[in-house]
């Protein structure tokens, strides 16, 4: 997707250690018109799965979770990391490494919003390792959900998370594909 391609080259910032910092409007600061965009072209690209309900990490993938799910019409369901107090006593949880937090985190799911027979499309704001989505996919196996597709605004590609994913045999969509970040620099396919 050319605007969010072009907005990172602009914005983006190389930390290293495989950090692409897009806090200015991807997951601090959100510019709602360029997630908008990109809710419209993963809602294109997912209109054929039938999805039900579009399920995400807190909090990065918020944003162009419920934008997604706003062009399709379904709600969103997004895993917490930490339990509030309204949330029931069973719940569907499980870890899955946090590269930017340096720690692995608990993702946890109410069964009163993931239930079985849901067809499920994961967004969230990076494929990388693919952990997380892992992560995302196992809770909504334990729903009883089917995952239909697998969404992200922007894909570190020489991390493996594609080949992580690629033994589920779901669809996997990224609107940027970042190839390479060695020595500072920030190389987008077909940008």
């Amino acid at each position: 997707m050319y605007a969010l391609k072009q907005r990172i080259l602009k914005d983006g910032r190389n930390l290293g250690g495989g950090i692409l910092k897009v806090d200015s409007f991807v997951n601090h600061q959100v510019d709602p018109a360029l997630m908008d965009a990109c809710g419209r072209e993963l809602a294109a690209r997912f209109a054929h799965v039938g999805a039900t309900k579009i399920l995400t990490a807190e909090i990065s993938g918020i944003a162009p979770a419920v934008t997604t799910a706003m062009h399709l019409g379904v709600p969103v369901v997004y895993a917490r990391k930490t339990k509030p107090i309204t949330m029931p006593d069973q719940v569907f949880l499980t870890t899955a490494p946090s590269h930017t937090k340096g720690r692995t985190v608990e993702l946890i799911v109410s069964p009163e919003y993931l239930a079985a027979g849901e067809r499920v499309v994961i967004i969230d704001d990076f494929l990388a390792s693919g952990q997380t989505i892992l992560g995302l996919v196992r809770l909504a196996q334990a729903s009883g959900s089917t995952v239909v597709g697998i969404g992200a605004l922007i894909e570190k590609d020489f991390e493996g998370g594609r080949a992580a994913l690629a033994s589920l045999g779901i669809p996997v969509e990224a609107l940027a594909i970042i190839t390479d970040m060695s020595d500072g620099k920030i190389v987008i396919r077909d940008a």
